[in-house]
């Protein structure tokens, strides 16, 4: 198997994963975007030296995976791609903040190394978020809840057929590719002289396939209010879980709940 349909197999896990059935897929979309949206707010609004107050923010993530039955370790594994990127985020404020905040004992810790790993739990928290929405929400529920949040239709069909487009291209590419290793046995990866004519084909290919996918769409009933998306409508249970999300974030985010568990234990 190649790498090509390797990404494939895991574009199919990821529906696979949000066509699950757990207290947390069956919420309402919209408030499962409006809690990640929060989510995401409220942790970038911590300060760059406040990584104890940001810690507990891990909270609300880690207690939806529980009650989702995703592992926590599948999100990393996904995002295994992504998380350095993320981690390299801030990873020379020691080298330019060198004063010292706090100390260890003996050892002194600088506002350097403090704001590193605050943008680092910063961008983990965040991915986080964002793979548990990705993972327990299908994309055209989602895709319907932005627009019962009256995002333009542009902006969410653009969304919708990325999505879709991603998964085309990468199937194409797939079949290229072993195409091509079939006339070239026995060579790794693909010659520079043939890259051209490999990434026009790929192009017009996707492009057909892209093409046929939309008139799929449109023969659906798709006509950018996705009457055919499973909707859930609002009820008491989407209210509870929007509001003791909510409530949840802004109690960290306003006490030192670290310094207030720590002060319990000690």
């Amino acid at each position: 198997m190649n790498k090509m349909n390797q990404a494939l197999r895991e574009l199919s896990a990821m529906d696979t994963l949000a066509a699950q059935h757990s207290p947390i897929h069956g919420l309402n979309a919209a408030a499962k975007l409006i809690c990640t949206a929060a989510y995401i707010l409220i942790v970038v609004s911590f300060s760059k030296y406040d990584f104890g107050r940001l810690l507990p923010m891990v909270l609300w993530p880690v207690l939806l995976f529980q009650i989702s039955g995703i592992p926590v370790r599948i999100c990393f594994y996904k995002l295994r791609i992504v998380l350095p990127l993320v981690m390299a985020v801030g990873l020379f404020n020691p080298l330019f903040d060198r004063m010292p905040l706090l100390w260890i004992g003996t050892v002194p810790v600088s506002g350097g190394v403090i704001s590193m790993l605050t943008l680092m739990m910063k961008g983990i928290f965040c991915l986080m978020a964002s793979f548990l929405l990705i993972a327990t929400t299908p994309i055209d529920s989602l895709a319907a809840a932005l627009r019962k949040l009256h995002v333009p239709s542009m902006l969410v069909t653009l969304l919708l057929l990325t999505f879709r487009y991603v998964g085309v291209m990468t199937e194409e590419l797939a079949i290229m590719t072993d195409a091509y290793h079939l006339r070239a046995p026995g060579q790794k990866g693909i010659h520079i002289s043939a890259w051209g004519s490999f990434l026009g084909q790929l192009l017009l290919r996707s492009m057909d396939r892209a093409q046929e996918l939309y008139s799929s769409m449109l023969l659906r009933g798709y006509h950018g209010h996705f009457h055919y998306a499973k909707w859930k409508p609002f009820g008491l249970i989407d209210a509870l879980y929007l509001a003791a999300s909510l409530t949840l974030m802004l109690l960290i985010r306003i006490f030192p709940v670290a310094q207030m568990l720590g002060a319990l234990f000690i």
